[in-house]
C-alpha cells in the first residue's frame, strides 16, 4: 500500500494510527492490538474482520 493512503486511514475502533505490515498484508493498531486485513489491495476496516494480535506480536515492532 502507498504510504499516503495509510496516513489517511485510522483505526475504526479508537481512531488511532495504523501501521502497515507488508509481510502479513495487514494494518496494525497497537492501541487496540488489532490487525485489519488487506484483501486484493483494499483494507477491510471492520472490527468484525480484524484479528487480535498475539502477545508476541504486541511486543514485536512492525518493520
Amino acid at each position: 500500500m502507498d504510504k499516503r493512503q495509510i496516513a489517511l486511514l485510522a483505526c475504526p475502533v479508537c481512531h488511532g494510527k495504523l501501521v502497515y505490515d507488508p509481510e502479513s498484508m495487514e494494518l496494525i493498531c497497537r492501541n487496540d492490538a488489532m490487525a485489519f486485513p488487506i484483501r486484493e489491495g483494499i483494507p477491510v476496516m471492520l472490527s468484525e474482520e480484524a484479528r487480535t494480535l498475539t502477545t508476541d506480536e504486541r511486543l514485536t515492532p512492525v518493520r
